[in-house]
Protein backbone atom coordinates (compact mmCIF):
# COMPACT_ATOMS: atom_id res chain seq x y z
CA UNK A 1 0.00 0.00 0.00
CA UNK A 2 1.59 3.00 -1.10
CA UNK A 3 1.98 6.04 1.61
CA UNK A 4 0.17 8.98 -0.33
CA UNK A 5 0.46 12.56 0.98
CA UNK A 6 -3.39 14.18 0.58
CA UNK A 7 -2.74 17.59 -0.80
CA UNK A 8 -6.08 20.03 -0.84
CA UNK A 9 -6.16 21.47 -4.13
CA UNK A 10 -7.70 25.22 -4.18
CA UNK A 11 -10.53 26.27 -6.74
CA UNK A 12 -10.03 29.19 -8.64
CA UNK A 13 -12.57 31.91 -7.74
CA UNK A 14 -15.00 32.61 -10.99
CA UNK A 15 -16.53 35.99 -11.47
CA UNK A 16 -19.53 35.72 -13.29
CA UNK A 17 -20.57 38.32 -16.30
CA UNK A 18 -23.03 40.16 -14.34
CA UNK A 19 -20.11 41.20 -11.94
CA UNK A 20 -22.05 39.51 -8.76
CA UNK A 21 -18.94 38.65 -6.61
CA UNK A 22 -18.48 34.97 -6.15
CA UNK A 23 -17.91 33.99 -2.26
CA UNK A 24 -16.94 30.62 -2.98
CA UNK A 25 -13.94 30.29 -0.52
CA UNK A 26 -10.81 29.85 -2.80
CA UNK A 27 -8.45 28.17 0.14
CA UNK A 28 -10.47 24.95 1.31
CA UNK A 29 -12.82 22.23 -0.69
CA UNK A 30 -16.62 21.58 0.85
CA UNK A 31 -17.31 18.27 1.79
CA UNK A 32 -19.49 18.06 -1.26
CA UNK A 33 -16.50 18.74 -4.11
CA UNK A 34 -14.23 16.36 -1.91
CA UNK A 35 -16.82 13.05 -1.91
CA UNK A 36 -18.92 13.62 -4.96
CA UNK A 37 -16.51 11.87 -7.32
CA UNK A 38 -14.08 8.83 -7.03
CA UNK A 39 -11.11 11.03 -8.09
CA UNK A 40 -11.68 13.47 -5.16
CA UNK A 41 -12.72 10.52 -2.59
CA UNK A 42 -9.71 8.42 -2.74
CA UNK A 43 -7.42 11.49 -1.94
CA UNK A 44 -9.58 11.91 0.92
CA UNK A 45 -9.44 8.35 2.13
CA UNK A 46 -5.73 8.85 1.54
CA UNK A 47 -5.12 11.46 4.03
CA UNK A 48 -6.38 8.92 6.31
CA UNK A 49 -3.97 6.29 5.03
CA UNK A 50 -1.33 8.19 7.16
CA UNK A 51 -2.60 7.71 10.56
CA UNK A 52 -2.10 4.45 10.57
CA UNK A 53 1.05 4.67 9.28
CA UNK A 54 1.58 6.95 12.37
CA UNK A 55 0.19 4.81 14.65
CA UNK A 56 2.78 1.26 13.76
CA UNK A 57 5.71 3.65 13.00
CA UNK A 58 5.69 5.23 16.01
CA UNK A 59 3.37 3.38 18.46
CA UNK A 60 4.41 5.63 21.68
CA UNK A 61 5.28 8.94 22.24
CA UNK A 62 8.35 7.16 24.22
CA UNK A 63 9.43 5.33 21.93
CA UNK A 64 9.06 1.47 20.33
CA UNK A 65 7.64 -0.71 22.70
CA UNK A 66 10.25 -3.45 22.25
CA UNK A 67 11.87 -0.81 24.98
CA UNK A 68 9.53 -2.30 27.65
CA UNK A 69 10.23 -5.77 26.99
CA UNK A 70 13.43 -7.73 27.13
CA UNK A 71 14.33 -7.14 23.64
CA UNK A 72 15.54 -3.23 23.10
CA UNK A 73 17.38 -0.61 25.14
CA UNK A 74 17.45 3.42 24.62
CA UNK A 75 20.93 3.94 25.06
CA UNK A 76 20.88 7.62 25.65
CA UNK A 77 20.31 8.53 29.86
CA UNK A 78 18.93 12.03 28.81
CA UNK A 79 15.50 12.36 30.13
CA UNK A 80 14.13 12.44 26.93
CA UNK A 81 11.98 10.20 24.58
CA UNK A 82 13.83 7.55 22.63
CA UNK A 83 16.29 8.05 25.53
CA UNK A 84 16.00 7.31 29.68
CA UNK A 85 12.14 7.86 29.40
CA UNK A 86 10.91 4.17 27.98
CA UNK A 87 13.61 3.06 30.81
CA UNK A 88 11.98 5.16 33.00
CA UNK A 89 8.69 3.53 32.46
CA UNK A 90 9.86 -0.11 32.43
CA UNK A 91 10.95 0.64 35.89
CA UNK A 92 7.85 1.76 36.92
CA UNK A 93 8.57 3.09 40.34
CA UNK A 94 5.67 5.54 42.29
CA UNK A 95 7.02 8.40 40.33
CA UNK A 96 4.95 6.84 37.26
CA UNK A 97 1.36 8.33 37.41
CA UNK A 98 -1.85 7.99 35.54
CA UNK A 99 -0.86 11.44 33.66
CA UNK A 100 2.69 10.19 32.74
CA UNK A 101 1.39 6.97 31.27
CA UNK A 102 -1.14 8.81 29.04
CA UNK A 103 1.44 11.12 27.83
CA UNK A 104 3.91 8.82 26.66
CA UNK A 105 1.82 5.42 25.81
CA UNK A 106 -1.59 6.56 25.39
CA UNK A 107 -3.27 7.48 22.25
CA UNK A 108 -6.49 8.18 23.59
CA UNK A 109 -6.77 12.03 21.80
CA UNK A 110 -5.09 10.83 18.74
CA UNK A 111 -7.07 7.59 18.18
CA UNK A 112 -10.53 9.56 18.63
CA UNK A 113 -9.31 12.50 16.36
CA UNK A 114 -8.76 9.57 13.19
CA UNK A 115 -11.85 7.99 14.39
CA UNK A 116 -13.70 11.44 14.70
CA UNK A 117 -12.39 12.10 10.54
CA UNK A 118 -12.79 8.50 9.48
CA UNK A 119 -16.82 8.87 10.75
CA UNK A 120 -17.35 12.08 8.98
CA UNK A 121 -15.63 10.39 5.89
CA UNK A 122 -18.05 7.79 5.89
CA UNK A 123 -20.96 10.37 6.74
CA UNK A 124 -19.71 12.48 3.83
CA UNK A 125 -19.66 9.71 1.56
CA UNK A 126 -23.35 8.66 1.88
CA UNK A 127 -24.45 12.16 1.93
CA UNK A 128 -22.16 13.34 -1.45
CA UNK A 129 -21.06 10.57 -3.27
CA UNK A 130 -22.30 10.52 -6.92
CA UNK A 131 -19.66 7.59 -8.09
CA UNK A 132 -20.91 4.06 -9.06
CA UNK A 133 -22.15 2.21 -6.42
CA UNK A 134 -19.72 0.05 -6.33
CA UNK A 135 -16.68 2.76 -6.05
CA UNK A 136 -19.18 3.70 -2.85
CA UNK A 137 -19.52 0.40 -1.20
CA UNK A 138 -14.91 0.00 -1.67
CA UNK A 139 -14.45 3.21 -0.45
CA UNK A 140 -16.77 2.70 2.36
CA UNK A 141 -14.86 -0.54 3.16
CA UNK A 142 -11.53 1.34 3.36
CA UNK A 143 -13.07 3.30 5.39
CA UNK A 144 -14.30 0.98 7.59
CA UNK A 145 -11.21 -0.98 7.50
CA UNK A 146 -9.18 2.15 8.79
CA UNK A 147 -11.85 2.54 11.60
CA UNK A 148 -11.86 -0.76 12.85
CA UNK A 149 -7.97 -0.55 12.73
CA UNK A 150 -8.37 2.26 15.00
CA UNK A 151 -10.78 1.34 17.49
CA UNK A 152 -8.80 -2.11 18.03
CA UNK A 153 -5.39 0.24 18.59
CA UNK A 154 -8.07 1.98 21.30
CA UNK A 155 -9.43 -1.02 22.85
CA UNK A 156 -6.06 -2.95 23.20
CA UNK A 157 -4.79 -0.03 25.26
CA UNK A 158 -8.08 1.36 27.18
CA UNK A 159 -10.76 -2.22 26.85
CA UNK A 160 -13.86 0.16 27.55
CA UNK A 161 -13.88 2.64 25.11
CA UNK A 162 -16.20 5.29 23.83
CA UNK A 163 -18.12 4.15 20.80
CA UNK A 164 -18.97 6.33 17.97
CA UNK A 165 -19.88 5.54 13.86
CA UNK A 166 -20.56 7.60 10.80
CA UNK A 167 -24.26 8.65 12.73
CA UNK A 168 -22.26 12.79 13.13
CA UNK A 169 -26.02 13.82 14.75
CA UNK A 170 -25.11 11.00 17.73
CA UNK A 171 -22.12 12.90 18.74
CA UNK A 172 -22.90 14.69 21.96
CA UNK A 173 -20.54 16.18 24.88
CA UNK A 174 -21.07 13.81 27.37
CA UNK A 175 -21.28 9.89 26.58
CA UNK A 176 -20.44 6.68 28.47
CA UNK A 177 -17.98 4.04 27.44
CA UNK A 178 -19.27 0.33 25.93
CA UNK A 179 -18.37 -2.40 27.22
CA UNK A 180 -15.26 -4.03 25.93
CA UNK A 181 -17.80 -6.61 23.91
CA UNK A 182 -19.67 -4.19 22.37
CA UNK A 183 -16.06 -2.17 21.06
CA UNK A 184 -14.77 -5.56 19.68
CA UNK A 185 -18.25 -6.28 17.74
CA UNK A 186 -18.00 -2.88 16.15
CA UNK A 187 -14.12 -3.79 15.27
CA UNK A 188 -15.26 -7.30 13.77
CA UNK A 189 -18.15 -5.66 11.98
CA UNK A 190 -15.61 -3.56 10.67
CA UNK A 191 -13.33 -5.72 9.02
CA UNK A 192 -15.97 -8.13 8.15
CA UNK A 193 -17.84 -5.36 5.76
CA UNK A 194 -14.02 -4.44 4.29
CA UNK A 195 -13.28 -8.31 3.94
CA UNK A 196 -16.30 -8.75 2.00
CA UNK A 197 -16.52 -5.25 0.09
CA UNK A 198 -12.76 -5.25 -0.96
CA UNK A 199 -10.80 -6.71 -4.16
CA UNK A 200 -7.66 -8.53 -4.08
CA UNK A 201 -4.43 -7.16 -3.88
CA UNK A 202 -3.96 -7.10 -7.83
CA UNK A 203 -7.11 -5.05 -8.15
CA UNK A 204 -6.70 -2.47 -5.56
CA UNK A 205 -3.61 -0.67 -7.65
CA UNK A 206 -2.16 0.00 -4.03
CA UNK A 207 -5.26 0.53 -1.76
CA UNK A 208 -6.66 -1.08 1.04
CA UNK A 209 -7.42 -4.49 -0.20
CA UNK A 210 -9.15 -7.65 0.98
CA UNK A 211 -5.77 -9.90 2.54
CA UNK A 212 -5.30 -6.53 4.48
CA UNK A 213 -8.79 -7.19 6.00
CA UNK A 214 -8.76 -10.36 6.58
CA UNK A 215 -5.47 -10.29 8.28
CA UNK A 216 -6.02 -7.59 10.72
CA UNK A 217 -8.97 -9.75 11.97
CA UNK A 218 -6.81 -12.09 12.15
CA UNK A 219 -4.97 -9.91 14.66
CA UNK A 220 -7.82 -8.24 15.99
CA UNK A 221 -9.91 -10.98 17.22
CA UNK A 222 -7.03 -12.49 18.95
CA UNK A 223 -7.40 -9.80 21.28
CA UNK A 224 -10.85 -10.36 21.56
CA UNK A 225 -10.44 -14.07 22.43
CA UNK A 226 -12.58 -14.61 18.97
CA UNK A 227 -10.73 -17.69 17.76
CA UNK A 228 -13.20 -19.05 15.26
CA UNK A 229 -12.95 -15.91 13.75
CA UNK A 230 -8.87 -15.70 14.40
CA UNK A 231 -8.70 -19.37 12.27
CA UNK A 232 -11.34 -18.24 9.42
CA UNK A 233 -9.27 -14.97 8.62
CA UNK A 234 -6.18 -17.01 8.75
CA UNK A 235 -7.48 -19.59 6.46
CA UNK A 236 -8.66 -16.84 4.25
CA UNK A 237 -5.18 -14.96 3.41
CA UNK A 238 -4.05 -18.34 2.86
CA UNK A 239 -6.49 -18.68 0.30
CA UNK A 240 -5.97 -15.49 -1.28
CA UNK A 241 -2.40 -16.57 -2.47
CA UNK A 242 -0.17 -15.47 1.07
CA UNK A 243 2.57 -17.59 1.51
CA UNK A 244 5.85 -17.57 3.14
CA UNK A 245 8.73 -15.92 1.32
CA UNK A 246 11.45 -18.83 1.04
CA UNK A 247 14.36 -16.24 3.01
CA UNK A 248 13.42 -15.08 6.05
CA UNK A 249 15.24 -11.76 5.64
CA UNK A 250 13.00 -10.76 2.77
CA UNK A 251 9.87 -11.26 5.05
CA UNK A 252 10.01 -7.76 5.99
CA UNK A 253 12.53 -6.23 4.13
CA UNK A 254 11.60 -7.02 0.50
CA UNK A 255 9.44 -4.49 -1.07
CA UNK A 256 5.76 -5.90 -2.85
CA UNK A 257 6.86 -4.42 -6.07
CA UNK A 258 9.64 -6.46 -6.25
CA UNK A 259 7.05 -9.63 -5.24
CA UNK A 260 7.34 -9.70 -1.92
CA UNK A 261 4.28 -13.01 -1.88
CA UNK A 262 4.23 -12.35 2.44
CA UNK A 263 3.77 -8.51 3.29
CA UNK A 264 0.10 -8.19 3.64
CA UNK A 265 0.22 -4.33 4.68
CA UNK A 266 2.74 -2.56 3.68
CA UNK A 267 3.89 1.22 3.29
CA UNK A 268 6.45 2.06 0.66
CA UNK A 269 8.34 4.72 -0.16
CA UNK A 270 9.97 6.75 -2.69
CA UNK A 271 12.90 8.98 -3.00
CA UNK A 272 12.00 10.95 -6.53
CA UNK A 273 8.54 11.92 -4.52
CA UNK A 274 9.93 13.22 -1.16
CA UNK A 275 8.20 9.92 0.54
CA UNK A 276 10.53 9.03 3.05
CA UNK A 277 10.74 8.04 6.87
CA UNK A 278 13.46 8.38 9.57
CA UNK A 279 13.62 5.04 11.10
CA UNK A 280 17.47 4.47 10.00
CA UNK A 281 18.82 7.41 10.89
CA UNK A 282 17.82 6.27 14.68
CA UNK A 283 18.78 2.65 14.23
CA UNK A 284 21.75 1.83 11.71
CA UNK A 285 24.83 1.03 12.96
CA UNK A 286 26.59 4.40 14.47
CA UNK A 287 29.70 3.55 12.84
CA UNK A 288 28.29 4.22 9.47
CA UNK A 289 27.79 7.89 10.70
CA UNK A 290 31.49 7.87 12.23
CA UNK A 291 32.90 7.00 9.08
CA UNK A 292 31.09 9.92 7.24
CA UNK A 293 32.39 11.77 10.43
CA UNK A 294 28.98 12.24 11.72
CA UNK A 295 27.12 11.33 14.86
CA UNK A 296 23.63 9.46 14.49
CA UNK A 297 22.23 5.93 14.93
CA UNK A 298 21.47 3.41 17.70
CA UNK A 299 19.01 5.33 19.12
CA UNK A 300 18.68 2.00 20.78
CA UNK A 301 20.38 -1.65 20.62
CA UNK A 302 19.50 -5.13 21.15
CA UNK A 303 20.00 -6.62 23.84
CA UNK A 304 21.51 -10.11 25.31
CA UNK A 305 18.43 -11.28 26.68
CA UNK A 306 16.72 -11.66 22.88
CA UNK A 307 20.01 -12.64 21.20
CA UNK A 308 19.76 -15.90 23.74
CA UNK A 309 16.16 -16.12 22.91
CA UNK A 310 17.44 -18.26 19.66
CA UNK A 311 18.49 -21.63 18.94
CA UNK A 312 21.16 -23.08 17.41
CA UNK A 313 20.45 -23.45 13.41
CA UNK A 314 20.62 -27.21 13.78
CA UNK A 315 17.60 -26.33 16.47
CA UNK A 316 18.11 -26.36 20.80
CA UNK A 317 19.74 -23.71 22.39
CA UNK A 318 23.47 -23.20 23.09
CA UNK A 319 24.65 -22.72 26.77
CA UNK A 320 25.25 -19.42 27.26
CA UNK A 321 27.09 -19.40 30.99
CA UNK A 322 30.64 -19.01 29.94
CA UNK A 323 29.23 -15.33 28.82
CA UNK A 324 27.36 -14.62 32.09
CA UNK A 325 30.72 -13.59 33.37
CA UNK A 326 33.80 -12.94 31.89
CA UNK A 327 35.25 -14.86 29.15
CA UNK A 328 37.60 -14.55 25.58
CA UNK A 329 35.70 -17.63 24.19
CA UNK A 330 33.57 -16.32 21.25
CA UNK A 331 30.10 -16.44 21.42
CA UNK A 332 28.26 -18.85 19.19
CA UNK A 333 26.55 -15.79 16.73
CA UNK A 334 27.38 -17.94 13.40
CA UNK A 335 25.89 -21.01 14.65
CA UNK A 336 22.33 -19.52 15.50
CA UNK A 337 19.40 -19.48 13.31
CA UNK A 338 18.71 -17.74 10.23
CA UNK A 339 16.29 -15.42 11.93
CA UNK A 340 19.18 -14.71 14.41
CA UNK A 341 21.62 -13.60 11.66
CA UNK A 342 18.29 -10.99 9.71
CA UNK A 343 17.59 -9.43 12.78
CA UNK A 344 20.49 -8.75 14.96
CA UNK A 345 24.06 -7.25 13.99
CA UNK A 346 26.97 -8.62 16.61
CA UNK A 347 30.81 -8.13 16.43
CA UNK A 348 31.91 -9.62 13.44
CA UNK A 349 28.87 -9.44 11.14
CA UNK A 350 29.30 -8.41 7.72
CA UNK A 351 27.58 -4.82 6.91
CA UNK A 352 27.53 -2.86 3.94
CA UNK A 353 31.20 -4.40 2.86
CA UNK A 354 32.56 -3.85 6.42
CA UNK A 355 32.83 -5.65 9.53
CA UNK A 356 30.69 -4.74 12.53
CA UNK A 357 32.93 -3.59 15.69
CA UNK A 358 30.94 -2.94 18.78
CA UNK A 359 33.77 -3.07 20.93
CA UNK A 360 36.00 -0.65 23.27
CA UNK A 361 37.55 1.50 20.33
CA UNK A 362 35.71 0.39 17.69
CA UNK A 363 34.72 1.72 14.57
CA UNK A 364 31.16 1.14 16.18
CA UNK A 365 32.13 1.37 19.64
CA UNK A 366 31.15 0.54 22.99
CA UNK A 367 30.23 2.19 25.51
CA UNK A 368 29.17 2.46 29.67
CA UNK A 369 25.00 2.48 30.18
CA UNK A 370 24.28 6.02 32.67
CA UNK A 371 27.99 6.57 32.15
CA UNK A 372 28.12 8.40 28.81
CA UNK A 373 24.71 9.93 28.69
CA UNK A 374 24.96 10.53 25.02
CA UNK A 375 26.69 7.72 23.03
CA UNK A 376 26.04 9.06 20.11
CA UNK A 377 26.05 5.79 17.72
CA UNK A 378 27.87 3.49 20.28
CA UNK A 379 26.06 0.54 21.91
CA UNK A 380 25.72 -0.72 25.10
CA UNK A 381 24.92 -4.21 24.91
CA UNK A 382 27.19 -5.20 22.00
CA UNK A 383 24.65 -5.61 19.46
CA UNK A 384 22.82 -3.28 16.82
CA UNK A 385 19.67 -3.72 15.21
CA UNK A 386 19.32 -4.90 11.70
CA UNK A 387 16.03 -6.02 11.13
CA UNK A 388 14.26 -3.19 9.19
CA UNK A 389 17.35 -1.46 8.91
CA UNK A 390 18.26 -0.86 5.39
CA UNK A 391 22.08 -1.66 4.19
CA UNK A 392 21.68 0.67 1.28
CA UNK A 393 20.68 3.08 3.23
CA UNK A 394 22.99 6.43 2.74
CA UNK A 395 23.73 8.22 5.63
CA UNK A 396 24.42 11.31 4.16
CA UNK A 397 21.08 11.87 3.01
CA UNK A 398 17.71 12.83 4.81
CA UNK A 399 15.78 10.04 4.69
CA UNK A 400 14.97 6.54 4.06
CA UNK A 401 12.33 4.77 1.06
CA UNK A 402 13.22 1.48 2.74
CA UNK A 403 9.59 -0.60 3.03
CA UNK A 404 8.24 -1.05 5.85
CA UNK A 405 6.35 -3.68 6.41
CA UNK A 406 3.19 -3.74 9.15
CA UNK A 407 1.30 -7.04 8.46
CA UNK A 408 2.71 -10.41 7.21
CA UNK A 409 1.58 -14.16 6.47
CA UNK A 410 4.23 -15.27 9.24
CA UNK A 411 2.02 -13.27 11.93
CA UNK A 412 -1.02 -14.55 10.04
CA UNK A 413 0.20 -18.28 10.93
CA UNK A 414 1.28 -17.96 14.34
CA UNK A 415 -2.04 -16.24 14.96
CA UNK A 416 -3.71 -19.53 13.72
CA UNK A 417 -1.48 -21.30 15.72
CA UNK A 418 -2.52 -19.21 18.92
CA UNK A 419 -6.26 -19.89 18.26
CA UNK A 420 -5.92 -23.65 17.28
CA UNK A 421 -4.43 -23.99 20.78
CA UNK A 422 -7.16 -22.22 21.95
CA UNK A 423 -10.05 -24.50 20.79
CA UNK A 424 -7.84 -27.82 21.39
CA UNK A 425 -6.97 -28.09 18.09
CA UNK A 426 -3.34 -29.04 18.43
CA UNK A 427 -2.90 -30.17 15.15
CA UNK A 428 -3.80 -27.24 13.58
CA UNK A 429 -1.60 -25.25 16.13
CA UNK A 430 1.24 -27.44 15.49
CA UNK A 431 0.85 -27.22 11.49
CA UNK A 432 1.10 -23.83 12.06
CA UNK A 433 4.14 -23.78 14.20
CA UNK A 434 5.84 -26.40 11.83
CA UNK A 435 5.48 -23.91 8.24
CA UNK A 436 7.16 -21.28 10.74
CA UNK A 437 10.09 -23.21 11.57
CA UNK A 438 10.50 -25.27 8.71
CA UNK A 439 11.29 -21.34 6.62
CA UNK A 440 14.27 -21.65 8.26
CA UNK A 441 15.43 -24.88 8.33
CA UNK A 442 14.42 -25.67 12.67
CA UNK A 443 13.23 -29.18 13.31
CA UNK A 444 9.82 -29.80 15.20
CA UNK A 445 8.01 -32.74 16.77
CA UNK A 446 4.43 -32.33 17.37
CA UNK A 447 3.66 -30.88 21.09
CA UNK A 448 0.64 -30.89 23.06
CA UNK A 449 -0.51 -29.19 26.46
CA UNK A 450 2.04 -26.37 27.99
CA UNK A 451 4.58 -27.69 25.33
CA UNK A 452 3.10 -26.42 22.63
CA UNK A 453 1.70 -23.25 24.35
CA UNK A 454 5.35 -22.30 24.87
CA UNK A 455 6.47 -22.81 21.58
CA UNK A 456 3.60 -20.79 19.94
CA UNK A 457 5.33 -18.36 22.78
CA UNK A 458 8.89 -18.81 22.04
CA UNK A 459 7.62 -18.55 18.28
CA UNK A 460 6.15 -15.31 18.19
CA UNK A 461 9.00 -14.23 20.14
CA UNK A 462 11.64 -14.74 17.77
CA UNK A 463 9.63 -15.09 14.34
CA UNK A 464 7.67 -11.77 15.19
CA UNK A 465 11.15 -9.95 17.16
CA UNK A 466 10.96 -6.16 16.86
CA UNK A 467 7.87 -5.91 14.52
CA UNK A 468 6.30 -4.10 17.72
CA UNK A 469 4.07 -7.25 19.11
CA UNK A 470 5.55 -8.42 22.05
CA UNK A 471 4.92 -5.80 24.67
CA UNK A 472 0.78 -6.43 23.45
CA UNK A 473 1.24 -10.24 23.64
CA UNK A 474 2.66 -10.06 26.78
CA UNK A 475 -0.37 -7.48 27.80
CA UNK A 476 -3.10 -9.36 26.51
CA UNK A 477 -2.04 -12.62 28.08
CA UNK A 478 -1.93 -10.93 31.21
CA UNK A 479 1.76 -12.43 31.73
CA UNK A 480 3.57 -9.60 32.26
CA UNK A 481 2.91 -8.70 35.81
CA UNK A 482 4.81 -11.83 36.54
CA UNK A 483 8.45 -12.50 37.47
CA UNK A 484 10.55 -12.36 34.36
CA UNK A 485 11.19 -14.73 31.94
CA UNK A 486 7.40 -15.31 31.92
CA UNK A 487 6.55 -12.06 32.81
CA UNK A 488 8.33 -8.06 33.02
CA UNK A 489 8.95 -7.69 36.47
CA UNK A 490 12.38 -8.39 38.16
CA UNK A 491 15.00 -8.19 35.70
CA UNK A 492 17.51 -6.28 34.03
CA UNK A 493 18.55 -6.19 30.65
CA UNK A 494 22.27 -6.88 29.84
CA UNK A 495 24.64 -6.98 27.24
CA UNK A 496 28.24 -7.74 26.65
CA UNK A 497 30.52 -5.61 27.23
CA UNK A 498 33.60 -6.25 24.25
CA UNK A 499 37.07 -5.05 24.96
CA UNK A 500 40.28 -6.45 22.31
CA UNK A 501 42.40 -8.70 24.27
CA UNK A 502 45.48 -10.23 22.19
CA UNK A 503 44.08 -11.27 19.31
CA UNK A 504 40.61 -11.64 20.08
CA UNK A 505 38.43 -10.33 22.51
CA UNK A 506 37.17 -10.18 25.98
CA UNK A 507 33.11 -10.17 26.35
CA UNK A 508 31.60 -9.36 29.86
CA UNK A 509 28.29 -9.20 30.69
CA UNK A 510 27.02 -6.03 32.44
CA UNK A 511 23.31 -5.27 33.30
CA UNK A 512 22.15 -2.09 31.54
CA UNK A 513 19.71 -1.02 34.01
CA UNK A 514 20.20 0.55 37.23
CA UNK A 515 17.30 -0.94 39.05
CA UNK A 516 14.63 -3.91 37.87
CA UNK A 517 12.33 -3.65 35.90
CA UNK A 518 8.56 -3.52 36.67
CA UNK A 519 5.11 -4.16 35.76
CA UNK A 520 2.20 -3.22 37.84
CA UNK A 521 -1.49 -5.29 36.96
CA UNK A 522 -3.07 -1.68 36.57
CA UNK A 523 -0.73 -1.50 33.12
CA UNK A 524 -3.26 -4.25 31.61
CA UNK A 525 -5.19 -1.34 31.33
CA UNK A 526 -4.16 2.39 30.25
CA UNK A 527 -5.54 5.27 32.32
CA UNK A 528 -8.13 7.25 30.87
CA UNK A 529 -6.52 11.03 30.35
CA UNK A 530 -7.26 13.76 32.45
CA UNK A 531 -8.71 15.90 29.64
CA UNK A 532 -11.65 13.31 29.03
CA UNK A 533 -12.49 12.82 32.98
CA UNK A 534 -12.84 17.00 32.39
CA UNK A 535 -14.96 17.46 29.77
CA UNK A 536 -17.13 13.90 29.93
CA UNK A 537 -19.46 14.06 32.91
CA UNK A 538 -20.38 10.40 32.01
CA UNK A 539 -17.07 9.04 32.28
CA UNK A 540 -14.83 8.03 35.35
CA UNK A 541 -11.21 7.02 35.92
CA UNK A 542 -11.14 3.27 35.47
CA UNK A 543 -10.76 1.55 38.40
CA UNK A 544 -7.47 0.42 38.43
CA UNK A 545 -6.17 3.93 38.18
CA UNK A 546 -8.61 5.62 41.19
Amino acid sequence: MKKVLFLTAALAALVSCNKTLDLTPTDRVSAKTLWETTANAEYSVNHLYSYLWGYYSAPTAAGLTEALTDEFKYTSYNFNAMAYIPSYLAYFESTVTAQTVDVYLGMWGSLYTAIRETNEAISYLHTYGQMKEEDKTRLEAELRFLRGCFYFELIKRYKDVILYDEDLTAIVKDKAVSSESDGWDMVQADLDYAAANLPAAAAAHGRINKGMAFGMLSRAMLYAKRYDAVIAAANAVAELGYSLEPNYADACGKSLAAGNREAILQYTFDYATGLTHSFDFYYTPGGDFAIEDMKGGAYAVPTQEIVESYELATGGFPSWSAWHASTTKTPPYENLEPRFQATILYNGASWKGRTIEPFVGGTDGWTTWKTDKEPKGKTVTGYYLRKHVDENYDVTTSGSSHPFTLLRYGEVLLNKAEACYRTNDAAGANAAVREIRRRVGLPYADKSGDNLWKAIVQERKVELAFEGLRYWDLRRWEVAALPYPEGLSGYQQHGLKIEPEGSGFRYTYVSVDEKNRNFPERMYRFPMPKSELESNSLVNQYDEWK
